[in-house]
């Protein structure tokens, strides 16, 4: 028999939390590799509009509301090892068909089964939920955040640099003729490597988290569809807030990273190293806001508390990217200190400062709620329900930001993103009235709740 959440304690349970601290940063990594070639390589191929992109992305989050609860109420069945091992594994095929791709459908194909398998989240977030205690779950829950923020660090710097011709030539020299090594494929290619080292990790060295006797008694709950989780969970009081905070942020951020790079590109002339530059600063922020701030802010402050205060810092920043270079025109030039340095960065990454903190509270301290508000037995399940609203959200919030970029302005999805975000505080704001837990049940006329 395995060991309970409960049962791992000292050394083990501080291995279990960095293995999966490891095997995520693994996953993201290749997630962060691909995002600084997929604009490029879509183009390549013909019918590779800047919608077909948008498409893409959103292919991705539509899989990953699918399988999210799916793969968190699996994971509650038969154990979190299982299930974070042979998702890696799907994430390897994903990537290697992304390299290999020679037509738009596989492009499509790679990104759907990519997203199926990163709906993995949900399970590695009931992973921490299972080994920590409530009160110290925001601060763990914030390693993993910040496990996000460093393969958003090191993915796309690692991409960029594969994708060099240099790098390209170096490495096709070394490898059969048999296997096609481009600018886009070898990334591609690490990718996947990234994802295999995952499994192999995962494998050999996390312990399982669950009893079976915690897994059976789960066995016995209802079976449902992830529609149906989440009809039930909107039903649920205690949840109802938080579904809805999850799903405003993320139709609201998604959108403002998927305009960035064009934003930058069109009102800065940046190229897409500058811009991939960019994304590395965020990623630096997003780890020690995650892996450091919150774990101390969260030990003085409730995780209410912080939600506001993070929601605040995101409706702020977002709606100050259109004004980044206003802000820069009353800025110093400190090209004197470095070259780099001119007033119009130092505005833009004033602004971009404000993103990272306040999705890094936001998103940590959400997610902790969830797991207050979530019974012991179905913490992967409630995991799954909010990471698959987020995942709708991304779903559609590229497509309706990419199409107000470019029939409106460069500013209207930053602004609209902004606005959608205000909610959220009323939202937050009401999180403390109900404790109610989830528990997923039949649909019944007779019950309401």
């Amino acid at each position: 028999m395995t060991e309970t959440g409960a049962g791992i304690t000292g050394s083990r349970r501080r291995r279990g939390l960095a293995v999966v601290f490891f095997v995520v940063f693994l996953d993201l990594l290749g997630f962060g590799i691909i995002i600084p070639i997929l604009p490029y390589y879509t183009r390549t191929f013909p019918g590779g509009t800047e919608f077909v992109i948008g498409l893409l992305a959103a292919s991705y989050s539509a899989m990953q509301f699918v399988f999210a609860p799916l793969l968190g109420s699996l994971s509650d069945r038969v154990g979190r090892r299982p299930v974070l091992v042979v998702s890696l594994c799907g994430s390897v095929v994903a990537w290697t068909v992304f390299g290999l791709a020679d037509a738009l459908w596989l492009l499509f194909l790679s990104r759907l089964l990519a997203g199926a398998m990163g709906g993995n989240l949900s399970t590695a977030q009931a992973y921490v939920a299972d080994v920590t205690p409530p009160e110290r779950r925001a601060a763990a829950l914030g390693f993993i955040g910040a496990a996000f923020g460093l393969g958003f660090i090191f993915g796309p710097g690692i991409g960029a640099v594969l994708s060099f011709d240099a790098t390209v030539a170096a490495v096709d020299g070394l490898l059969p003729a048999a296997v096609p090594i481009t600018r886009f494929s070898l990334p591609s290619f690490a990718a996947a490597a990234a994802s295999l080292a995952g499994v192999f990790v995962a494998r050999l060295f996390l312990p399982e988290s669950r009893s079976v006797s915690e897994s059976a008694a789960a066995a016995t709950t209802d079976r449902t569809s992830s529609i149906t989780q989440l009809r039930a969970a909107v039903s649920t009081p205690g949840l109802r807030p938080l579904l809805a905070a999850f799903f405003l942020v993320s139709f609201a951020f998604s959108g403002v990273q998927v305009m960035f790079v064009p934003y930058v590109a069109d009102i800065y002339g940046y190229t897409a190293a500058q811009s991939a530059l960019l994304l590395t600063y965020i990623g630096v922020l997003a780890v020690i806001t995650q892996g450091v701030l919150v774990g101390r802010l969260s030990a003085r402050y409730s995780p209410v508390r912080l939600s506001l205060f993070g929601s605040g810092l995101l409706v702020v920043g977002v709606g100050a990217i259109p004004a980044s270079r206003l802000l820069g025109s009353i800025l110093p030039d400190l090209t004197a200190v470095a070259p780099f340095l001119t007033a119009d960065l130092l505005g833009l990454l004033l602004v971009l400062t404000l993103l990272p903190l306040g999705n890094g509270i936001l998103s940590v301290t959400l997610t902790a709620l969830v797991s207050q508000r979530a019974s012991a037995a179905l913490q992967g399940s409630a995991f799954g329900i909010t990471q698959g609203a987020g995942s709708l959200a991304r779903t559609v919030g590229p497509p309706v930001m990419g199409g107000l970029y470019f029939a409106v302005g460069y500013w209207s999805p930053f602004v609209v993103g902004s606005i959608l975000l205000l909610p959220v505080l009323w939202l937050v704001s009401r999180l403390g009235v109900t404790q109610d837990a989830y528990e997923p049940r039949p649909a019944d006329p007779g019950h309401a709740r």
